[in-house]
């Protein structure tokens, strides 16, 4: 007899998925698109929605197909090796290096920023990092009690501020759409938009978190991997369209912004100035209680997530032990500060996320084409070449590397041989074309020594 999805289980569903991408990176990066993107905000959206709805979606289902009890079990066809090399990667991005440290100066400019002089900033971060990881640490060591009740009752009343603030954007806008276009946005919009999508780490957390989901849905009774699948889209994809709408009114609010306000130098700002122009003083102060509250849960679940993860790998240090080790690198990044966090985070998320789309895609197909070695080291090793560069193009010593990689030098930019001999690398889509060629040649391999064998 047939398990059908029922009304309790899909709000359960649909919370545990929306929770999971909820965090600090999904209320900053879509502001600021907005005001860099301008009048070209329509683009920009449908490009930003694709690299931080679409693939968030297609990485749970990914996991369902294949019915993978981690992101190990979905990278095990490379070998043990890599997949190892891959989930520490993963940890200590969506961890202690960028996502957790990055919570911690959300909440800070959400607060304590706009309260501090100027000369007091750096100290006034540090202190505040220092007091939000212990917390962080400590809250991670007692129940699930302090988690659910954030979950269940703090989080929604923050979304609720969200919608208020949606209304009134649509009642009394700040301003038209018709906004200037930073350099950046001029040219093409959906291409950049996407790879700020990056930012949100949201396909990477998928990979990582959604066996939770994947795990949920059997327990309810869903054994067989297609009644799995369906649910999972299913309630994956209303979660992600309540995403999109949030995301949507974000971008619109950084947009219609700009009439009021000048470009803000991260989104965090953003943010603050629109709550501050719509809600004033009581608005600014329950945009640092609120926000500090959401992203807290963020760095919780992430650390814990990584001390869990290595503990399993490496048992000889406690879970305790790891979860130390990851609050305090947390902080040590907390206090280079957001705008820091966000500049050295792009050339890591630029050489992750090539490899994570191939996989997840690799992974929708393998009802077809199987899971075999030969395909997915062809795949991946041409991927991970441009990948590479791609990382080193965004990277702040790029200018250092000889001509190698493109890079800014004032308002001029310099070509480099990486994007001048690769179709689209220029947009960040250089590891596109050694994908595909990669794959065709895995399935040759593949088609060859199964054969043989």
């Amino acid at each position: 007899m047939e398990n059908k999805l029922n009304w309790k289980q899909a709000t359960l569903l649909f919370s545990l998925i929306f929770g999971m991408f909820f965090g600090a990176g999904n209320l900053i990066f879509p502001v600021h698109l907005g005001q860099m993107a301008g009048g070209h905000w329509g683009v920009a959206t449908a490009g930003f929605l694709v690299s931080a709805v679409l693939l968030p979606l297609l990485a749970l289902l990914a996991l369902a197909v294949t019915k993978s009890e981690s992101v190990f079990d979905l990278v095990r066809p490379l070998g043990k090796r890599p997949a190892l090399l891959f989930l520490v990667a993963l940890q200590l991005c969506l961890g202690p290096i960028i996502v957790a440290p990055r919570t911690a100066t959300v909440a800070y400019s959400f607060s304590f920023a706009n309260w501090l002089p100027s000369g007091h900033q750096q100290l006034g971060l540090v202190i505040f990092a220092l007091v939000y990881f212990l917390a962080v640490f400590w809250a991670s060591l007692q129940s699930q009690k302090l988690t659910n009740v954030i979950g269940r009752y703090l989080n929604p009343i923050f979304l609720v501020m969200l919608a208020l603030i949606f209304i009134l954007a649509i009642v009394s806008p700040m301003g038209s759409t018709h906004q200037v276009v930073s350099s950046g946005y001029q040219h093409s919009s959906f291409a950049p938009a996407f790879i700020d999508g990056y930012n949100t780490v949201d396909a990477l957390g998928a990979l990582i978190f959604g066996v939770t989901i994947v795990n949920a849905i059997r327990n309810m009774g869903f054994k067989h991997e297609n009644d799995v699948a369906k649910v999972m889209a299913k309630t994956g994809f209303l979660s992600m369209a309540v995403l999109a709408f949030v995301y949507l009114g974000l971008i619109l609010l950084g947009t219609t912004s700009l009439a009021h306000v000048k470009m803000s130098a991260n989104g965090a700002i953003a943010l603050t100035d629109v709550v501050t122009f719509y809600f004033g003083r009581f608005g600014q102060i329950f945009l640092a209680v609120m926000g500090t509250v959401a992203v807290f849960t963020t760095a919780m679940g992430t650390l814990a997530s990584f001390a869990h993860d290595l503990n399993r790998v490496w048992p000889k240090l406690s879970y305790k032990v790891w979860l130390a080790m990851a609050c305090t690198l947390a902080f040590a990044m907390a206090t280079l500060g957001l705008n820091n966090i966000i500049t050295w985070a792009l050339p890591v998320l630029m050489f992750l996320y090539p490899l994570a789309i191939v996989l997840i895609l690799l992974s929708l197909l393998s009802p077809w084409l199987g899971q075999g070695q030969w395909l997915y080291a062809w795949t991946v090793g041409l991927t991970l070449i441009p990948a590479v560069f791609d990382g080193l193009s965004q990277a702040p010593f790029a200018k250092s590397l000889g001509g190698l990689v493109s890079y800014t030098d004032g308002d001029i930019s310099h070509q480099g041989w990486y994007q001048a001999h690769f179709f689209a690398a220029s947009s960040g889509f250089g590891w596109l074309v050694p994908a595909i060629v990669g794959l065709i040649i895995g399935l040759i391999c593949q088609r060859i020594f199964t054969k043989k064998n």
